[in-house]
């Protein structure tokens, strides 16, 4: 379309200039011929102007495509409506451009001249506007969406590499928040080829799974104490994905966001830093001591004769012996210990004497 336009502007304004130039040009040579002249010169003119205009759109095509380097190929909103935007900036700005040409030369030969440098300078408006989308919509106090961009590790003092436990726990999104977590947050590609994995799997709660994951990636965006990225590098000498996580964390100096007990422990043995959800949760808890007595309501019987097992409002397990009889009930209950499991606090109890 572009190369079509070109020419035929580019072909418009050649026939007109010769049919211009060409009776001026032949009368003195050839007096004869100078009523067929005109008609001569808008050939010659149009011939000429096909040609070039073709080499002059092809280039122009091939400019307009090779300027946006970074532009997806699949324009966001925010894209779409500055571009707009920029389609009018350069239809005014070439209008006022154009309007010597309109003046000063023939109808015939500006008006063409005109729609060339107006359709040139919209095109260019519209690209240039639609590649600055975030810093424009920034300008006026917004904070678009952005697609995640791909980016090398980078020496940033604060970032945080997020692996998909974490992203389908979804509670980094209250750590942002909070302010307890802000900076670059890489989201490493093998970790968005995962929750792409489990949201199209067959299973429902597979799939629940990976789409909440990917909800939570999507929500990251839009919160402003953070930068989120997807990491570029890749680890092709490791075959296992915690493996290439430490070592994407080891490279960038990066904090490891997860809830996977066995990734947290292998990533800590190799001086990872490692940001468990699961332990800033257990840290902020009530403190329980031994010997409290509480009301919990028994649930379902334990993994023992005679034990009954209950949840306090936070969600954390209580075993209770003797209390497999009483399911169902809410019983007075003395705490004896607590013990620290890889999915969090759990408490033992007894019946009051």
């Amino acid at each position: 379309m572009v190369v079509e336009s070109v020419r035929l502007l580019i072909t418009l304004i050649f026939t007109a200039i010769g049919f211009r130039l060409a009776p001026s040009v032949l009368s003195g040579a050839l007096p004869e011929q100078a009523e067929s002249a005109g008609v001569v010169g808008a050939v010659i003119g149009a011939g000429v102007g096909y040609v070039l205009g073709g080499i002059v759109g092809r280039q122009l095509r091939v400019g307009l495509e090779k300027a946006p380097r970074s532009v997806a190929p699949d324009l966001s909103g925010a894209e779409l409506f500055t571009g707009a935007f920029g389609v009018i900036f350069g239809i005014v700005v070439g209008a006022v451009l154009a309007l010597p040409a309109v003046l000063l030369l023939p109808a015939v030969v500006g008006l063409p001249l005109a729609g060339l440098v107006v359709f040139i300078l919209a095109a260019v408006g519209a690209r240039l506007f639609a590649y600055r989308a975030d810093d424009l919509i920034g300008a006026v106090g917004l904070k678009p969406r952005s697609p995640l961009v791909s980016r090398s590790l980078g020496g940033s003092d604060r970032s945080y590499l997020l692996d998909s436990s974490a992203a389908i726990d979804g509670r980094i999104l209250d750590l942002v928040r909070s302010g307890l977590v802000e900076g670059q947050t890489w989201i490493p590609g093998v970790v968005l080829d995962e929750l792409q994995g489990l949201a199209d799997s067959g299973n429902q709660t597979t799939r629940r799974r990976g789409r909440r994951g990917l909800d939570v990636i999507a929500a990251l965006q839009d919160e402003p104490l953070v930068d989120v990225s997807v990491l570029e590098d890749t680890v092709p000498e490791m075959a296992e994905v915690d493996a290439k996580l430490i070592a994407l964390c080891e490279r960038s100096s990066s904090r490891l966001v997860t809830t996977d007990h066995n990734l947290a422990k292998a990533a800590e043995l190799r001086g990872v830093l490692i940001l468990n959800p699961n332990v800033v949760a257990e840290a902020v808890k009530a403190t329980v001591e031994v010997g409290q007595l509480m009301r919990v309501p028994v649930s379902r019987k334990g993994s023992e004769p005679g034990q009954g097992v209950g949840y306090l409002d936070d969600g954390t397990m209580v075993v209770i012996e003797g209390a497999a009889a009483s399911l169902g009930e809410e019983l007075e209950i003395e705490i004896t210990s607590t013990t620290r499991t890889s999915v969090g606090r759990m408490l033992f109890a007894r019946l009051p004497v």
